[in-house]
């Protein structure tokens, strides 16, 4: 079965605000955000949040800084900058709208 269109491009679109809440109350490294993402049943891989990563690098929303591990090499962690709190409180803020649109369309 095919899925829907629609539904991938809204799937598409929201992994950029859930790495932001990913990352929003503590650091995290990539494996960290991979394993909060399929927890709360988000399909994400690898090769899709790697350049996401640094996409929103790039763009000023989240910082990085590396890490010693207990159990291998350096650890790449990541944490939202001020810019990055204020798009996701945009974002929530657009998404509670849509909701309400959603919800009270055709009432």
């Amino acid at each position: 079965m095919q899925a829907d269109p629609m539904l991938v491009a809204l799937r598409r679109g929201l992994l950029e605000p859930l790495v932001l809440a990913a990352v929003e109350s503590r650091q995290r490294y990539a494996a960290e955000i991979l394993a909060a993402l399929r927890e709360v049943n988000f399909p994400a891989q690898e090769g899709t949040l790697y350049p996401l990563l640094s996409k929103l690098r790039r763009d000023g929303l989240v910082h990085h800084e590396w890490r010693e591990s207990p159990s291998g090499p350096p650890r790449k962690y990541v944490l939202l900058t001020d810019a990055g709190r204020q798009r996701l409180a945009a974002f929530r803020e657009h998404w509670d709208d849509l909701t309400r649109m959603i919800d009270s369309v055709g009432r």
